[in-house]
């Protein structure tokens, strides 16, 4: 299939509305969402109140169905009731009783486990009267709310029960979660099996973050602007930092985290996917093949250094103080063997190989029990030189600095230097921010909103195709490997900003980490 046919948006059109009309994006046809592991928490916090609020913004059609595939001995009264909890407690939208009274038509339950041949047998049984009784039209898009090793196992599941065949007319997708494989060998092999039951363009693999409206704001500010194009590179910039901080630790994801980490948990996908954002050329148009087009070859092009043991850095948060109460360290968590080597900070600097970005490093960190929870990117651009300005004068002066604030407190932020009031010439740096709160009326909606409309629409731009997770483990599974083989992360204070080995990684290319 060529990229043109591949990301041509599918799904009905109404030939009656005016193509400028921004007021409600494209509805989604009639269609069903069946969850794996639906009772978990990510199906219980995100996924199901997001399919509310989508029902609630008219951008789901009346014959919208969901269904629930979990081990729990539930009836499909049951299950509207967790679903019912779950939109009352997380939904972002105001509760209503007929779009609710709609809503519940269309749900239900099939228990089982993911060996049980019976329950597919129920859930083929199942997609089928849905088709004949909410008209879903073989439309079925399959979510894999499950741990990453069980992928395989239902891929061949619904490939052996018909779940996976496309009638004429009709469309057979399926959604999976991160981490997708846990190395560059385990990612192909997940890949070849996933593409050998579904084609490629009905592989939707999820990474919130492309989902978030700030995110997106990233390829507005670079390519709407003629402002910004002109400094965004080499020449201006001296370097970029990419961090994402949690001021949680792990709770109750021992089994999951443990052996995954910080750095395969969060830097293969989102910080990486940051990078190609931040990096990126301006692509011809903003469809899917354009965009992936220019996001790989920012991967192919990213390079690692050669001495990682002085341009990486990791570490375990140890017992402190988090938010006014103290905190177990993480080998002190349920769960969590004392030999554990898991790092839950990971820094490292990496290089854009390109002609926009040649000797500009991008340093990305990520950690958990840090500072505060924030998310940002930060392009950090060189110092003038001050012919005009005296040391002194210019003494309290940082760098210009761009910093795009992906979350909690979304918009952006321009650092640069003005004169302080006064008969003497000094200058001292000074902000200018833009909040999305203070500047739009319109709520964001909350990133599973936008990805699940764009799995039911067939419309791909914010899921990475298979070559950009195999090209985010080729960068990554190096510096796994060198860890693996250099002893056990450094220990750093819960509360604080990660393990002092972060701190000396930037102070020997001179900079420091800027405090979010």
């Amino acid at each position: 299939m060529t990229a043109e046919l591949e990301d041509e948006p599918t799904g009905p059109v109404n030939p009656l509305r005016d193509p400028q009309d921004r007021r409600l994006p494209r509805i989604a046809g009639p269609s069903s969402l069946v969850i794996f592991g639906v009772t978990g928490d990510l199906a219980r916090k995100k996924l199901m109140p997001a399919i509310y609020d989508l029902a609630n913004r008219g951008l789901l059609p009346p014959g919208f169905a969901l269904v629930g595939f979990a081990r729990r001995d539930y009836t499909n009264q049951d299950f509207a009731q967790i679903v019912h909890d779950s939109v009352k407690e997380h939904a972002r939208t105001p509760f209503r009783e007929e779009v609710w009274a709609q809503l519940a038509e269309g749900f239900r339950f099939v228990p089982g486990d993911l060996t049980d041949d019976e329950a597919f047998k129920r859930l083929r049984e199942t997609v089928d009267e849905l088709d004949v009784t909410r008209g879903t039209g073989g439309n079925h898009a399959f979510y894999l709310s499950i741990p990453p090793g069980l992928f395989p196992q239902v891929v061949q599941q619904l490939s052996e029960h018909g779940l996976t065949e496309e009638k004429p007319g009709s469309w057979r997708r399926v959604v999976i979660e991160k981490p997708f494989g846990h190395d560059l060998k385990s990612a192909r092999e997940l890949n070849r099996v996933v593409e050998s039951v579904f084609p490629p363009e009905a592989v939707f693999r999820i990474d919130h973050y492309l989902g978030k409206e700030t995110v997106q704001n990233m390829l507005a500010l670079r390519f709407a602007n003629a402002m910004f194009e002109p400094v965004w590179n080499s020449h201006y910039v001296d370097h970029v930092q990419i961090t994402m901080a949690e001021d949680i630790g792990i709770g109750g994801r021992a089994g999951y985290y443990d052996g995954i980490g910080a750095a395969r948990d969060v830097i293969q996908n989102h910080l990486l996917q940051l990078l190609a954002l931040t990096a990126m050329e301006e692509p011809v148009s903003f469809d899917a093949w354009s965009l992936r087009q220019e996001k790989k070859k920012v991967l192919a092009a990213v390079k690692l250094p050669g001495r990682l043991d002085l341009h990486s850095a990791r570490g375990q948060y140890a017992a402190g103080w988090a938010g006014g109460s103290k905190v177990k360290g993480y080998l002190q968590e349920d769960g969590i063997p004392q030999s554990s080597a898991t790092e839950t900070f990971a820094a490292l600097r990496v290089d854009v190989d390109t002609r926009r970005w040649a000797g500009v490093p991008f340093y990305l960190r990520t950690g958990k029990r840090l500072g505060r929870r924030v998310t940002e990117v930060a392009v950090m651009f060189k110092r003038a030189p001050h012919l005009p300005f005296t040391k002194t004068e210019t003494e309290e002066l940082g760098q210009n600095a761009l910093v795009m604030r992906i979350q909690p407190d979304e918009g952006i932020t321009m650092r640069f230097g003005a004169k302080v009031p006064g008969t003497m010439m000094e200058i001292r740096d000074v902000n200018m921010d833009f909040a999305y709160g203070g500047s739009f009326t319109e709520s964001s909606p909350e990133a599973y909103e936008r990805l699940i409309l764009d799995v039911l629409l067939g419309d791909p731009p914010l899921f990475p195709q298979h070559t950009e997770v195999e090209l985010g483990w080729k960068i990554l599974d190096p510096v796994i490997e060198y860890w693996a083989e250099h002893g056990k992360p450094d220990q750093y204070a819960s509360g604080g900003w990660g393990p002092d080995s972060a701190h000396e990684m930037l102070a020997r290319d001179g900079r420091a980490w800027r405090r979010p």
